[in-house]
């Protein structure tokens, strides 16, 4: 079964300059080369979806300029379908230097701009997914997020989270950044699963009775580029494995080759996997 997808979350324009190394502070560095294209997690995960369902839609929220438009180009090129409020305010923008090791360090310029549940998008049509990965939004947006059959949210949105007060079928988080270590204990209602990645090293889970396991990384299927966009095409690997009805070892073996695919193309989309397999099941343990 394939399954009806979508993302609710946010979306920047995010220019990218390829360099040998970070510059340091007084250094000039000269780029290979650099490009543009609407990015950011919800904007990666919600092609990589299209890429693995034939159809994905996006519930998000855009400023008034042409920089909002041309993120919604970019978006629709890729065949995703966009549903986004307008905000009176210049679209967030972003600064990406993409180095010879494959990092990524981003510059974020101006307040990202979320979708609120009172947005005049149809959200009713949710009602009928089979699954949704939630970025970011107001307490209202993930409720209506929570509509649809599977919700996966990212740990950057808890403050909307612990607001709406819901059932998260998977909570997913960076195991190594420290903007992603947050109190879990402050959601009313625990996830299902809380997922930490751990980047070549895989991954861990805590399911909601404390059943634990780990999942490992999936080997890139050529060189590795840049990491751009790796995490999030792995969080919509996880929410459509688990929205086609996948268990989660197997939903999170399908993230796991999203992102190690994500890897080996520069910039989030040139590499993104387009032909999901059934994935065996990831090694369990009990605890």
């Amino acid at each position: 079964m394939t399954p009806t997808v979508a993302v609710v979350g946010h979306v920047e324009h995010v220019e990218f300059c390829v360099v040998d190394h970070l510059p340091q502070a007084g250094e000039i560095a000269h780029a290979t080369h650099d490009f543009a294209e609407a990015g950011g997690g919800g904007a990666v995960a919600v092609v990589q979806m299209r890429k693995l369902a034939g159809a994905a839609a996006f519930f998000t929220a855009l400023g008034d300029d042409p920089v909002a438009d041309a993120v919604r180009r970019d978006l629709e090129r890729h065949g995703v379908t966009v549903h986004a409020a307008r905000r009176e305010r210049p679209h967030r923008r972003c600064f990406t230097h993409l180095d010879a090791a494959g990092e990524r360090t981003i510059t974020v310029i101006g307040d990202r701009i979320d979708p609120r549940g009172d947005d005049p998008l149809p959200w009713e049509e949710l009602d009928h997914h089979d699954a949704v990965y939630l970025t970011l939004g107001d307490p209202e947006a993930v409720r209506r997020a929570r509509a649809a059959k599977v919700l996966v949210a990212t740990v950057r949105a808890i403050d909307a989270l612990v607001a709406a007060d819901v059932e998260i079928d998977a909570l997913v988080a960076s195991a190594a950044d420290p903007s992603e270590q947050h109190d879990l204990a402050r959601l009313p209602r625990q996830p299902h699963a809380v997922v930490r990645t751990e980047g070549a090293d895989g991954g861990s889970y805590v399911l909601a009775d404390g059943t634990t396991g780990r999942w490992e990384a999936t080997p890139p299927p050529g060189p590795v580029v840049d990491a751009y966009g790796c995490g999030d095409s792995f969080a919509a690997g996880l929410a459509y494995g688990l929205g086609a009805g996948l268990d989660l070892d197997a939903a999170l073996h399908l993230g796991a080759r999203c992102g190690a695919h994500c890897l080996t193309g520069r910039g989030p989309y040139a590499a993104q996997l387009e032909t999901p397999a059934q994935p065996p099941s990831a090694r369990r343990s009990a605890s």
